[in-house]
């Protein structure tokens, strides 16, 4: 298949750090050009800061990571105000949430009220301080990550914050070659290129918000989106976000792939990843059936527009 030159040169890039797992990595890719946020659910130790940080240098952008725990407090987040006791003048401290790339490592693990200030980052791309408002480098993306298997002492993140990421992804472990390589590698801290600007960045934004997309694929995405909402298995289907979400993703795929329309290819790719977290399963279900596995079957069992 066919790749955007300077996207498959980020890609690549980002697989000298990150080895066997390029499926991931453009999915990632996908959702910064989507304009989208990324929550990593993955056990420790698989590259998910690693990911998130490479992602960062490659693309010239600033980094912020900050870990997630139990007595962190918004200020952290989104920074504060200070007054000067000589002149009585009032200056704002950035947070962690004032970069291009922002790690929250671990965003189960602090309270509901620090998770919920990151909500207007990631919604309106600003923050807002004492009544005062600042707006966040342009592009800002949240790479959200939390361990699913370890829930002891944690803090669930509601669905109206869920709501607010493009997707939700695995790495999962490498195979047996990929980890060979890392044995070989790994000691030695791997440097890691620049091969794009924010420039390019927003550029590729402008151009996914170009992308056509025909009433067919437009119908296709309405389908899959509909049919979460009426299964038994299901008790809250995806909501209008999700189609919107889903809608932008395919977008960026025909970005990654060099078109200027987007393809039901480029839906099917991107639709566990956009909606399996806005899935709710019906009581009883967790235990027999996972939300990726129903958007599976209703992507199997919807027809695909010729």
């Amino acid at each position: 298949m066919r790749m955007n030159t300077k996207i498959e040169q980020l890609i690549n890039n980002i697989e000298t750090v990150i080895l066997g797992k390029r499926d991931v990595i453009e999915k990632i890719v996908c959702a910064m050009i989507a304009g989208g946020h990324v929550l990593i659910e993955d056990v420790p130790g698989v590259g998910k800061t690693l990911l998130a940080e490479t992602l960062a240098k490659s693309v010239s952008g600033t980094f912020g990571r900050i870990q997630f725990t139990p007595d962190l407090m918004p200020s952290d987040v989104i920074g504060y105000t200070v007054i000067d006791q000589r002149t009585g003048e009032a200056s704002y401290r950035a947070g962690a949430a004032m970069c291009n790339f922002l790690l929250a490592d671990e965003i189960n693990r602090t309270s509901p009220k620090v998770q919920s200030s990151l909500l207007e980052a990631m919604e309106e791309l600003q923050i807002s301080v004492d009544g005062i408002t600042h707006k966040l480098p342009v592009p800002f993306m949240t790479l959200a990550t939390q361990n699913p298997i370890e829930t002891y002492g944690t803090y669930h993140l509601p669905e109206a914050q869920l709501d607010r990421f493009l997707m939700r992804i695995s790495i999962g472990y490498p195979d047996r070659k990929a980890e060979l390589s890392m044995l070989e590698k790994m000691p030695q801290k791997m440097p890691v290129q620049s091969v794009m600007t924010l420039d390019d960045v927003m550029v590729l934004r402008e151009q996914a918000s170009n992308i056509k997309v025909s009433e067919q694929v437009k119908a296709y995405i309405l389908m899959i989106v509909g049919a979460t909402r009426n299964r038994e298995e299901v008790k809250l289907g995806a909501s209008p976000r999700a189609s919107i979400a889903l809608y932008k993703a395919a977008q960026a795929m025909a970005v990654i792939n060099d078109r200027d329309f987007a393809t039901p290819d480029d839906v099917k790719s991107m639709a566990v990843s956009v909606l399996s977290h806005r899935v709710i399963l019906a009581a009883g279900q967790t235990a027999f059936v996972s939300s990726e596995e129903i958007v599976e079957r209703i992507i199997s069992e919807t027809t695909v527009p010729v």
